[in-house]
């Protein structure tokens, strides 16, 4: 089964999916979408396109583990796709994913500006990468 881990942000959201026995990362892309709603259904439509059966969704905490408004944002992504895929969605702590996401990427020797464009499928491998590992 397919695992699908999804970085949420208000204009470029990161997918990354697993390989069919959900132990590695197999693809990882960004999308671009402004609304919420059609973000859940183009999403919910990527999932059923590559028969996933589980989503991750990045919950953004503060470094002292509260929630702030992005969470918020996040558990109400997390409805939304559950209505429009019918599949279970893990809310999955995502701090520190977007910062070494760029460590990587300066690492890799992206330079600063291109970063925009790959950091968030790199946050959603980061995400299914942790997600799976704890299922070990």
């Amino acid at each position: 089964m397919r695992i699908m881990a999804i970085d949420y942000g208000d204009r470029r959201i990161g997918l990354a999916v697993s390989d069919l026995l959900g132990m590695l990362c197999g693809d990882a892309w960004t999308m671009e979408e402004w609304s919420m709603e059609r973000a859940a259904v183009r999403i919910a439509e990527e999932a059923a396109k590559r028969d996933v059966g589980t989503l991750v969704l990045g919950l953004p905490r503060n470094m002292d583990g509260s929630e702030g408004p992005r969470a918020e944002k996040s558990r109400k992504l997390k409805a939304m796709l559950e209505a429009e895929s019918g599949l279970p969605v893990v809310l999955w702590d995502e701090r520190r994913s977007s910062i070494e996401a760029h460590a990587i990427l300066h690492a890799s020797g992206k330079k600063e500006r291109a970063h925009r464009k790959t950091v968030d499928a790199v946050a959603a491998s980061l995400i299914l990468e942790g997600y799976l590992g704890s299922l070990k």
